[in-house]
């Protein structure tokens, strides 16, 4: 089994490991350096974030300044001007101690920058590269729409879009267009935002496919561990856990939030939406002690403060009807709170 990926025109090739560093900005400096360090120690060398993730940038440049050298750095703008790009690039130039990023991103833009758009950002994104501090341009999306015109427009040397075991033929059209264009093509959420539990399968998923590059998000030293053992022992498909598989499709597959965050800063109530609208599943499929603490509650709580605004529903890129989910979720919750199995 072939363990290496290449993203496409970039020749940037790593191992089948890349590390998504969104969770990191949940730990504290110290352990988010050790996380980081023992990554680049195992072998993982591709490193993912983002200008949006608070202090994610900061800690990989305090952590990985010492090896710039031999890493790859990919990070994100989500400006809507090249103001605001030149902005974002150069905080994240200056937080992640580099004069270059390896792969610069648009962060899931609601339409795909071009040149002569008038906005200015793909002319920005142009001189960066031109000026050496860009080295790569890749798009990120969560939208079939705008990933089908970033791989029709020809501009983007990569794109990263949703992609795990509950995928659909859609979402594999995505994958094989990209390698049949040869744009490098990575996996976001090739756990599910946590609703795969499973990471051998998950990685055995994502072999079959020898153009995706998996970015793990890691936040424990436990889920390093396990994804690192897979660089000499990659995980093969097998009966078993291709009939995990169907049975996590069968559950999963449709109608769930996949807890990509992206309706959470409109909501006038302060719902924590990305983890309230998935609660029945985060309790059938993790310890549910975890989700019952009385900051949990509390969260859930904020549910009844709902005004059925919409704009929950207005910003989800799945075109869930977020404020029904919510409810969904809130009535088993308080089932699960009165001692009654879901």
């Amino acid at each position: 089994m072939n363990t290496t990926v290449t993203l496409g025109k970039t020749g940037i090739t790593v191992n089948k490991n890349g590390f998504g560093a969104l969770p990191i900005q949940r730990i504290s400096t110290v352990d988010a350096g050790k996380l980081l360090r023992k990554a680049f120690d195992g072998g993982i060398t591709f490193f993912d974030t983002a200008r949006f993730y608070t202090d994610s940038e900061a800690k990989i440049g305090e952590a990985l300044s010492s090896v710039r050298s031999q890493i790859y750095i990919a990070t994100k703008t989500g400006a809507q001007d090249a103001e605001g790009f030149w902005k974002d690039l150069h905080t994240s130039l200056s937080l992640l101690k580099t004069d270059y990023i390896d792969l610069y991103q648009f962060h899931n833009p609601s339409f795909c920058p071009k040149p002569g758009d008038g906005t200015g950002l793909y002319e920005a994104m142009e001189e960066a590269k031109k000026q050496g501090k860009v080295r790569h341009i890749g798009i990120t999306n969560h939208r079939l729409k705008i990933a089908h015109e970033a791989i029709d427009s020809g501009l983007y040397e990569t794109l990263q879009f949703p992609f795990c075991y509950l995928a659909t033929e859609k979402d594999v059209e995505i994958v094989t267009r990209c390698q049949k264009e040869n744009i490098g093509f990575i996996s976001m959420k090739a756990m599910s935002g946590g609703l795969i539990t499973n990471s051998a399968a998950a990685y055995a998923f994502q072999a079959q496919y020898a153009n995706a590059l998996p970015i793990w998000g890691i936040q424990r030293e436990s889920e390093l561990d396990e994804f690192l053992s897979y660089i000499a022992n990659p995980p093969a498909m097998t009966s078993e856990l291709s009939g995990l598989i169907s049975l996590d499709r069968e559950q999963l597959a449709g109608n769930f939030c996949r807890g990509c965050g992206y309706c959470v800063p409109t909501c006038p109530a302060g719902i924590e939406i990305n983890n309230c609208a998935r609660m029945s599943l985060l309790l059938r499929r993790s310890p549910s002690e975890l989700q019952l603490t009385p900051q949990a509650q509390e969260k859930m709580k904020k549910i009844e403060s709902c005004v059925n605004c919409g704009q929950c529903k207005s910003h989800c890129p799945y075109g869930l009807d977020t404020p029904a989910l919510l409810q969904e979720n809130y009535k088993d919750y308080q089932e699960v709170l009165a001692g009654k199995p879901l």
